[in-house]
């Protein structure tokens, strides 16, 4: 079973940087799917990145694409999300997840962290 811990958030102003890490342990980390998700305040969680096992392929919501990179260690059981220009629609608490299939456009996780606030002010 998977245990997953985020860590690297924080308050950051609009237009910093800020990296999340998530390590998971418990498992073979390099045979899952690892993706990052967020839930603003008020709001429903939503779908932010996944990357493949090899990290060769990674799926991204149009609104991070071009800011946001998803990639992964497996020699470190951890998977990262390098957030750059952060706007403060970013605000929310970033969830890791994990799962086996394969389908990066799937959205459907077994295994969750327990999150890590990211505050972006004006």
């Amino acid at each position: 079973q998977a245990q997953l811990v985020e860590s690297g958030g924080g308050l950051v102003q609009a237009g910093d940087s800020l990296r999340l890490s998530c390590t998971d342990s418990g498992r073979t980390f390099a045979n899952y799917v690892m993706g990052w998700f967020r839930q603003p305040p008020g709001k429903e969680r939503e779908f932010v990145a996944a990357i493949s096992q090899s990290a060769l392929n990674t799926h991204y919501i149009d609104s991070v694409k071009d800011r946001f990179t998803i990639s992964r260690d497996n020699a470190k059981s951890t998977v990262y999300l390098q957030m750059n220009s952060l706007k403060r629609e970013d605000t929310a608490v970033y969830y890791c997840a994990t799962k086996w299939n394969s389908d990066l456009r799937s959205y459907q996780y077994e295994y969750w962290g327990q999150g890590t606030q990211v505050t972006v002010s004006s």
